[in-house]
């Protein structure tokens, strides 16, 4: 399955990595031009910028920080932008993944666990690893209460939903969430924008509930498709 929302990280980081982009050239076209700069006199493709400081290429005792440059011409700004390209038209640019589920019942009592759930996704560059696990880990959780928990009641007579709070609105807690792999396939995607990520918001739960209905359904037979799959149902 794949998710073609939360491109947020996507969208503005672009604009980001655009204006951070412009402020770069910007800031080597002052070095360079600046008689009082180290790097006065150098074509500004001989100069890099790296951990607060401009340097002459092939010569990194030749320069100065960016403070000092700012010292000298003040504030220095730059703006970028974002918009979509003709990339857009040619390419998919949605974050997808495959999921899969081991589910253990109990014969007797009739009780449903998930025992153990893998996720591995294509995200294109993770921005923040441990974000980005945490998050696809929180989707597959929540899929886990898709498939066996949430379930709002309705009282048809007066239109209200009567488990409106979370002591009879069934989440999943720490007891219901079994060992958990998540794994992501490294490598930024040049085709999806300038920074090479793709929005990871809901990939998570994509497909999470599936695997586990698929996965009662391998040990029991039932195929159930009402959500969530309650022991009445595979009776």
């Amino acid at each position: 399955p794949v998710s073609g929302g939360s491109q947020t990280a996507a969208s503005v980081g672009s604009a980001v990595h655009a204006a951070v982009t412009a402020l770069r050239e910007k800031v080597i076209a002052l070095a360079v031009g600046d008689a009082r700069s180290p790097l006065h006199g150098l074509a500004a493709g001989d100069v890099g910028v790296a951990d607060g400081r401009l340097s002459a290429r092939g010569a990194a005792g030749r320069g100065e920080t960016l403070q000092a440059l700012a010292a000298r011409h003040g504030e220095i700004e730059a703006g970028g932008e974002a918009r979509p390209g003709d990339e857009e038209k040619q390419f998919a640019m949605y974050a997808f993944g495959a999921q899969f589920a081991e589910v253990r019942i109990d014969a007797d009592l009739g009780m449903l666990r998930v025992s153990r759930m893998v996720g591995v996704f294509d995200i294109g560059r993770a921005l923040n690893a441990k974000l980005a696990r945490s998050q696809l880990m929180g989707g597959m959780v929540w899929g886990i209460g898709m498939a066996l928990h949430e379930d709002t009641v309705m009282d048809e007579r007066l239109g209200r939903i009567v488990n409106n709070n979370l002591a009879e609105y069934h989440v999943p807690v720490n007891a219901d969430v079994p060992a958990i792999e998540v794994a992501w396939i490294e490598g930024a995607d040049a085709h999806a924008n300038p920074i090479g990520v793709k929005g990871i918001g809901e990939i998570g739960i994509t497909g999470a509930a599936a695997a586990v209905a698929n996965a009662v359904y391998h040990a029991t037979g039932r195929r159930v498709r009402d959500l969530p799959i309650t022991l009445d149902k595979l009776l």
